[in-house]
């Protein structure tokens, strides 16, 4: 990964591109017309408002805040020029980690009998250390062999269900969560951390946001254009910031359903890549925004539940997305032959 330092005298080309407005605005306006498309059809086949319903809204926004979570992570991967494809096994690691630690003294099924009745922080702490170490394994194995097809292919060969089989097969009871809506001494009601999470990808994205506007990244792939930056150990830390944020979704989920399965975040990773990608992240890297991704994750959002809204068939549901993956990927390619030609 290397940094453009150029301190070249700005051009008339690059003079006018800075006055162009963020590439974030036609994406924003994606999101505005989905939701106005909705809106209308909606009044059409439902006799309902989808926009006037904060239930709707609310519901929409917790459901997203896992996928918002773990696209942050995945986004800067991608940029650069890696792929993760166990983000969503480590989410089923954490949230089963997590939700065994949350277990109250004197359950007769717990998990764990000799670890129950833990302080909330135990478990948390637990899950985003988990989530943490499986960043860092992913972003070691990488950055040593110098191979990110290992990484690229890690749900079929063994990485992603090899992390599942860490934990119980078996789901845990709701008995044990009484703590995280705060029936007993919890950390905060679980219709509050999820959205706390949301706000705090939201703000998480801030700082790489800041930094994608004025620093070019370059592809994994150009680790020798720059020999004073050490690429192994940034590769290692985005991979690390990558886990830990996993584990924060899976800590989010398991807070919202009050139960933890390791078949929970079963196809996230792949909602993630799907939100970066349509929020303008090029799947070559180098190129990308977070606030770019945030948007992303909200259209997925208006697509899940606009089509529920409308009582579409999930089948169909799954195909409309895909087609709408398919035509931002396409996008993607044409920018890129764009930029090539320029």
């Amino acid at each position: 990964m290397a940094t453009d330092i150029s301190t070249a005298a700005p051009t008339s080309k690059t003079s006018k591109a800075g006055r162009r407005l963020p590439p974030e605005l036609s994406i924003l306006g994606v999101m505005i017309g989905m939701m106005l498309l909705f809106e209308v059809l909606g009044w059409i086949f439902v006799g309902q408002s989808f926009i006037a319903n904060p239930l709707r809204l609310k519901i929409m926004i917790l459901q997203e805040a896992e996928i918002g979570i773990i696209a942050v992570g995945v986004t800067q991967i991608i940029i650069m020029g890696g792929i993760d494809l166990s983000s969503g096994s480590v989410v089923g690691m954490t949230a089963m980690i997590a939700a065994s630690l949350a277990q109250v003294a004197g359950y007769a099924h717990a998990i764990y009998p000799s670890l129950t009745g833990l302080n909330p922080i135990f478990p948390v702490a637990a899950g985003l250390a988990c989530g943490m170490v499986a960043g860092l394994i992913n972003g070691s194995l990488i950055a040593l062999t110098k191979n990110p097809r290992l990484h690229r292919d890690a749900r079929h060969d063994g990485f992603g269900a090899g992390r599942r089989g860490l934990v119980h097969e078996r789901p845990t009871d709701r008995e044990p969560f009484g703590w995280i809506r705060g029936h007993r001494r919890g950390l905060v009601a679980s219709h509050h951390l999820p959205q706390r999470s949301a706000l705090f990808s939201t703000s998480r994205c801030a700082t790489p946001a800041t930094e994608s506007s004025h620093t070019r990244l370059a592809p994994i792939r150009s680790r020798r254009a720059s020999p004073a930056i050490n690429v192994e150990r940034h590769m290692i830390a985005v991979y690390t910031i990558a886990g830990l944020l996993s584990g924060l979704s899976g800590i989010v989920h398991t807070a919202r359903a009050i139960s933890g399965q390791a078949g929970v975040g079963v196809g996230f990773e792949l909602d993630a890549i799907a939100a970066a990608v349509i929020g303008g992240t090029s799947l070559s890297g180098g190129v990308g925004r977070m606030t770019g991704t945030v948007i992303g994750a909200v259209i997925l959002g208006i697509l899940t539940s606009g089509f529920t809204f409308l009582n579409v068939d999930a089948h169909y549901q799954e195909i409309i997305k895909g087609a709408v993956i398919i035509a931002a990927v396409v996008a993607d390619q044409y920018r890129q032959r764009r930029r090539k030609s320029a």
